[in-house]
């Protein structure tokens, strides 16, 4: 019996993440496949719908557009916070991230000021076209343990202690 990738089989692929121009961002090549359940928003959207169907064996290459991605860029979150907000004492270069209740998630610092550091609340892939080469490597049922707390186990996924 072949199994299709559909809502709630633990997938396993092989893939290259590249930007359009080439640049290769992420990988599996070298370490384990990335394992996770489908239909539950692990992987971003337009991954998971080019995955919907495929059986074990097939690859594929998927272009993957802002929207179905990381979102579009959004000029309105980048913001200028004064470095009070900041824990004295902490040396804040750019590229350093920090945790931020306001933007849900992480803000990037993209400048230094004296007295205001500038931060990007977008996440680092928004607005970029990505593309994916995937190699389906394993599809199987997930467990009902797995169901129940939303992700893998065993190999290649979550381990309780």
């Amino acid at each position: 019996m072949i199994m299709i990738i559909e809502k709630n089989k633990v997938v396993s692929i092989d893939y290259t993440l590249t930007l359009e121009d080439g640049k290769i961002l992420d990988s599996s090549d070298g370490r384990e496949p990335l394992t996770f359940i489908h239909g539950l928003g692990h992987i971003i959207p337009g991954l998971e719908n080019a995955l919907e169907g495929k059986i074990t064996g097939d690859a594929f290459a998927v272009k993957i557009e802002p929207e179905s991605a990381y979102g579009e860029y959004k000029d309105d979150l980048v913001q200028s916070i004064p470095r009070t907000y900041f824990e004295p004492g902490v040396d804040i270069t750019p590229g350093m991230q920090f945790s931020s209740e306001e933007s849900d998630g992480y803000v990037t610092v993209i400048e230094v000021h004296n007295d205001k550091i500038v931060v990007d609340g977008n996440h680092p892939l928004a607005g970029l076209v990505l593309n994916f080469d995937v190699k389906v490597t394993s599809i199987r049922n997930a467990s009902d343990e797995e169901l129940e707390h939303g992700h893998v186990h065993g190999e290649g996924g979550h381990h309780h202690h």
